[in-house]
């Protein structure tokens, strides 16, 4: 991969925006993120394609959405960082189909940097008391799992299918929407007790039925064999 043009805009932009962002934060907290937003925007310069930068927006965000979540007086702003990760997550998609070209590369970026996003969510969560440490760790293994699957097919020379897959983008929709839900409960001062039961019910069925589809595309890559 090499430097593109679209990789160099973006990064530009959203350090720019990054950085504006943190204007009012406290010094820790603004250099930890300008820290990762600067590393994002390095590692993005590489990535082609319109599509695959909005994909990345959501990388970026999890730095800001990891100090949000440690915040109970900041799950306002997590909410919105969720909200804004959802809108990129549901644009991206046609985006490539009508600018770009749907890529491997996308189908592969795409779960990584939900995985990078959420997690980084969950765990935050999670240590501000406010999360399931075992939910937590089910929106951890849903992304991990795939990407570790994916690296030992390619490893053994198989062409695993990255491309979004419905179950995916369903099981992602859902967690953003449940979990954002959490938040902007919590920050408003209400029961979110329902909220969090449906979350342990739904997160959990939507990562089986996800491993139940990645697992069939990976049998059948498996059969098609190398090359």
């Amino acid at each position: 991969m090499r430097l593109n043009r679209a990789g160099i805009i973006f990064g530009v932009v959203y350090l720019l925006l990054g950085f504006a962002w943190l204007a009012g934060a406290e010094p820790v907290q603004a250099f930890l993120i300008a820290a990762w937003f600067i590393v994002v925007a390095l590692a993005g310069s590489f990535v082609p394609g319109v599509a695959n930068q909005v994909s990345l927006a959501r990388a970026y965000l999890a730095a800001p959405a990891l100090v949000y979540s440690l915040a109970p007086d900041r799950l306002g702003l997590l909410a919105v960082v969720l909200a804004v990760a959802g809108l990129t997550d549901l644009v991206d998609g046609t985006i490539a189909r009508r600018f770009d070209k749907p890529s491997a590369l996308g189908g592969g970026l795409d779960p990584v940097v939900d995985g990078v996003l959420l997690g980084a969510v969950a765990i935050g969560l999670t240590l501000g008391g406010i999360f399931p440490l075992w939910l937590a760790l089910v929106i951890v293994v849903r992304y991990l799992l795939p990407a570790v699957v994916g690296l030992v097919l390619l490893s053994i020379g198989r062409r695993p299918e990255l491309k979004h897959s419905l179950s995916g983008q369903l099981s992602t929709a859902l967690i953003i929407v449940l979990v954002g839900g959490i938040c902007l409960f919590r920050f408003m001062n209400q029961d979110a007790g329902n909220v969090v039961t449906g979350a342990e019910i739904v997160i959990p069925i939507a990562t089986l039925a996800t491993f139940v589809h990645l697992g069939w595309l990976a049998r059948r890559s498996m059969r098609l064999g190398p090359g």
